[in-house]
């Protein structure tokens, strides 16, 4: 039972960690200047790529659970919410990236990055 259980979370990881990788732009670079890499994962002006923030917001969860900020039940919620994100941005790269898709993600991140913050606020998964 548990290898059944093993398995699709090991593919999950697996693609979660090749997604970034494979990300690539096909729009057009800002105004014809190419800084040296697929726009989608440049940092401008303090933008942090997608890659970095399904990064942070992992370890966010992780270190949440460590520390009994967030219950186990919270931390599977919100990796469930995260391992989503990843779906859906997969989906999204498969003809490229667009700027309205950038969008979506940027406001679903920054959704789940809220919550990330409020559980781990809530004291409901504390161990005292």
């Amino acid at each position: 039972m548990f290898k059944k259980a093993l398995i699709p979370a090991l593919v999950l990881a697996a693609a979660s960690v090749a997604v970034p990788a494979a990300a690539q732009s096909y729009g057009q670079h800002d105004r014809g200047h190419d800084r040296g890499g697929p726009r989608y994962e440049q940092n401008h002006r303090g933008w942090e790529s997608i890659s970095q923030r399904k990064y942070n917001l992992d370890r966010r969860i992780d270190v949440g659970q460590r520390n009994g900020q967030l219950s186990r039940r919270e931390a599977s919620r919100l990796r469930a919410e995260l391992n989503s994100l990843v779906r859906l941005e997969y989906n999204y790269q498969r003809g490229g990236l667009s700027a309205r898709e950038r969008q979506d993600l940027d406001r679903r991140y920054d959704q789940l990055s809220r919550q990330v913050r409020e559980e781990r606020r809530d004291r409901d998964g504390r161990r005292y």
